[in-house]
């Protein structure tokens, strides 16, 4: 595959979902059957950090870091987090640095590092396309998170929850090892002033950067009206676009309009926050279906529309090689089992002002109570927005911090009503929560799911105990089989060489 040419990317997309839930093995189980694997690449930076305090089972994470091509950052990272044999019972994580605009040089090396791992793990072992998914919300983190990423050879990075107009200048600059500086919003700038994270791939390099492959760039909107804003201007314009609508799980775009709220206050889509296929298809670019397209039937249709293929979620977060905490993957196929799975939009709980969809699980965040009884803390910051203080210096604030400390930052009381700390909580969904030494507090999950289950209900009759994602994509490519061949490639053993 051509890593700049969207149009041979395959049927098949697997959603880059929350924090390490499409982690490098998932990613891998799909990249091997020659369709996209995408991992997730929000908060890497504190997923290896974590992994690694925790002994690293299995020596994947020191694996990945001996192949860095930057050895002597590699080993400042090892040398900060690893800890044989891992922590002991009931200690706190070792805290990442925050990211911020002017990055301290670990900041940015951690964060390098840690996309560089979930890649190249994801890459070992078979020739199929290894994607990277990245929020453009979180614009602080990604000149380092998308040059690890490069280091590692992702063939393609995806990018939405937001407008991501300057990812193709950025990744052409990353591959051609120029410094970069890509525009964050500061809230309560002034007309005209400008601010911006940099990244200088010589000075991680220690000497001259090296060339790097451009990976293809698929920009992830909701509506056909930023699709063709994006296609219009070759300087902005992305080789492909996956359009998601309002079922597909984790962030969802706002309605287009004035909000208003169901009767169970979940927001109110309708015809307008659906994408124009029509006008899609005219734009010449390639693009993939998101939002419930989650069985063969719909692949079909989205194909039949002008899609390139679509692009699944949900199916691939219940498999067994998904990231999420295999109790919880267990509670939910046994609520979809029992017909009472239940995922809402809820338009508060994410920091980010985005709707966000909670699976209402027993035990978790979902449960009002327990969601009540978090003492409000923002120690991760990955959703925080960077202001201009009265004095004229940047400080960052988030609304799931504690309320007064967010308003004594110049934020209003009404926005932290609701808000969820999503960093920590999608950090506890895949077995990396915090165990907090000064109250004893353990971070507990807030999952989310797409809320069409039509894929799920199917794949459970054929798979009663559970599936692969090899067995996903065999059934939405073809239907369903009585024994699906292995993937291609050899499969990943659970040791990789350590150094």
């Amino acid at each position: 595959m051509l890593k700049q040419d969207a149009v041979a990317l395959p049927a098949v997309i697997q959603g880059g979902m929350g924090v390490a839930v499409s982690s490098w093995s998932l990613a891998r189980a799909v990249s091997v059957t020659g369709q996209l694997g995408v991992v997730s690449g929000t908060a890497l930076d504190a997923v290896l950090a974590r992994r690694l305090q925790d002994g690293d089972p299995g020596g994947h994470m020191r694996a990945a870091l001996a192949a860095f091509p930057f050895p002597a950052l590699a080993e400042r990272v090892l040398s900060r987090y690893f800890r044989p044999g891992g922590r002991a019972p009931g200690t706190a994580y070792a805290p990442a640095p925050r990211i911020r605009l002017r990055q301290d040089p670990h900041a940015q090396e951690l964060t390098v590092a840690a996309n560089f791992t979930e890649v190249w793990l994801a890459k070992q072992r078979h020739q199929g396309p290894v994607g990277i998914n990245y929020l453009d919300k979180i614009r602080m983190a990604l000149p380092a998170a998308a040059y690890g990423a490069m280091l590692a050879g992702v063939d393609v990075v995806l990018a939405g929850a937001g407008i991501p107009r300057e990812m193709p200048a950025l990744l052409s600059a990353l591959a051609r090892g120029e410094q970069v500086s890509l525009p964050v919003d500061v809230a309560g700038a002034a007309e005209g002033q400008r601010y911006a994270v940099s990244l200088d791939p010589a000075a991680l390099a220690g000497t001259a950067a090296p060339a790097l492959d451009r990976p293809a760039f698929l920009a992830v909107v909701s509506a056909h009206v930023l699709a063709e804003y994006l296609a219009r201007d070759p300087a902005i314009r992305p080789d492909g676009f996956v359009v998601e609508g309002p079922t597909a799980g984790g962030h969802n775009a706002p309605p287009r309009g004035r909000l208003t709220l169901d009767e169970e206050g979940q927001p109110r889509y309708g015809p307008r926050d659906q994408a124009d296929l029509a006008r899609l298809t005219a734009i010449g670019l390639p693009f993939w279906l998101a939002g419930s397209y989650d069985t063969p039937a719909r692949l079909a249709e989205a194909r039949a529309a002008g899609a390139a293929g679509v692009q699944a979620g949900t199916l691939f977060a219940l498999c067994r090689e998904s990231g999420l905490r295999a109790d919880l993957r267990a509670q939910l196929l046994d609520q979809v089992r029992a017909g009472t799975l239940r995922v809402r939009t809820d338009p508060a709980a994410s920091p980010t002002g985005f709707p966000f969809k909670i699976a209402e699980l027993p035990g978790t965040l979902a449960e009002p109570e327990r969601h009540g009884m978090r003492p409000r803390l923002c120690d991760l910051g990955h959703l925080r927005v960077p202001f201009v203080r009265p004095g004229g210096a940047i400080g960052y604030r988030c609304p799931g911090e504690p309320v007064h400390t967010y308003v004594r930052k110049g934020g209003a009381a009404e926005d932290t009503e609701g808000r969820a700390c999503l960093c920590n909580a999608l950090l506890a969904n895949v077995g990396l929560g915090q165990t907090r030494q000064a109250d004893g507090y353990t971070e507990e999950p807030l999952v989310t799911l797409g809320s069409g289950h039509d894929g799920i209900s199917a794949m459970l009759r054929q798979h009663p105990d559970g599936w692969s994602a090899a067995e996903v994509v065999t059934w939405l490519l073809a239907g369903p089989q009585p024994d699906p061949a292995p993937p291609p490639g050899a499969p990943l053993t659970e040791t990789l060489p350590v150094p």
